[in-house]
């Protein structure tokens, strides 16, 4: 049997490929638990950085849910439904949400219900001009199950979100692009070259403070921005005894590119992070610093 979940990894970049091509990679339970598995082996692997999810063949990203299995859930009964179906999607894309490594989803074809709500979970994501998106869950009398009608309103807007909700008619990518479910829109031989170009642009950072970002987004979107202020300062101060941020700030000030270290090990004497302080005060008093570096052949006007 096939692997429902393919997986290559290289230049710290590993890419999920859902396999069930005949299906239109329709998301049967166990290809949902045999991508959460994966995620959870990604997420400790230190040689991995960053995700590109993706669907196998020419035609779809994914369908959605596989509907021969889940209307077999249904028949035995609404509880047998909501453990097998609803919450296993849910969990999928909670985690995708979640994930502390960027997620960039590569759209290459029909993205509808579950495939269309993955999208809308993951951080970052890019569609092919030949992508298709929808909402056609209520085409079957019941409302989406994986999390479209929360995450489709916060990204869209309360109106446009229910106008594809309550139709189910299909939009194309421009559409999806202008409702911010996607982050651009490429040919369809770009696709998987804008995906890791994405990704290496992320990877020149530290893997921690991407995951500090990705962390304060993903739990703060949806508090009051008080509540998101207190996450965002709580992932500083993860941040701010680790060498990534003293090398950071050290590279800033030498003028020079950061080498990440990639891990959670702190500087070895907290007076080290006091001083570096200080001396970035010192900088900006003398007129030694004034402002992030320019891109290269800029020059700062006087």
């Amino acid at each position: 049997m096939a692997d429902l979940v393919l997986k290559d990894t290289r230049d710290g970049v590993s890419v999920l490929t859902l396999n069930r091509p005949e299906k239109l990679n329709a998301l049967n339970y166990a290809l949902i638990d045999r991508l959460l598995a994966v995620l959870d082996e990604l997420e400790t692997d230190n040689s991995v950085r960053a995700v590109i999810l993706t669907g196998a063949g020419e035609r779809a990203f994914s369908a959605g849910g596989d509907i021969y299995e889940f209307s077999g859930s249904v028949a035995r009964g609404a509880d047998v439904a909501m453990r097998d179906f609803v919450m296993r999607g849910q969990r999928l894309t909670a985690r995708l949400e979640a994930f502390r490594k960027p997620v960039i989803a590569a759209v290459n074809g029909i993205a509808f219900g579950g495939g269309c709500e993955i999208t809308e979970a993951v951080p970052l994501a890019i569609a092919s001009d030949r992508a298709l998106f929808a909402k056609p869950e209520i085409n079957l009398a019941m409302p989406p199950t994986f999390g479209g009608t929360q995450r489709l309103p916060r990204l869209a807007g309360r109106k446009r979100a229910l106008e594809l909700l309550l139709t189910g008619d299909w939009f194309p990518p421009p559409r999806a692009l202008e409702l911010g479910l996607v982050n651009q829109v490429v040919p369809h031989d770009d696709l998987m070259p804008a995906a890791f170009d994405l990704a290496k642009r992320i990877l020149r950072h530290s893997g921690m403070a991407v995951a500090g970002i990705l962390t304060a987004v993903a739990r703060g979107i949806n508090l009051s921005i008080a509540e998101g202020l207190l996450v965002e300062a709580e992932q500083f101060a993860r941040m701010a005894p680790t060498t990534d941020l003293r090398e950071g700030l050290d590279a800033w000030l030498e003028r020079r590119k950061p080498g990440y270290e990639g891990s959670w090990t702190h500087v070895s004497r907290p007076d080290e992070a006091r001083r570096a302080s200080l001396h970035l005060d010192r900088a900006a008093r003398q007129g030694e610093t004034s402002g992030w570096p320019l891109p290269e052949g800029r020059k700062r006007r006087k």
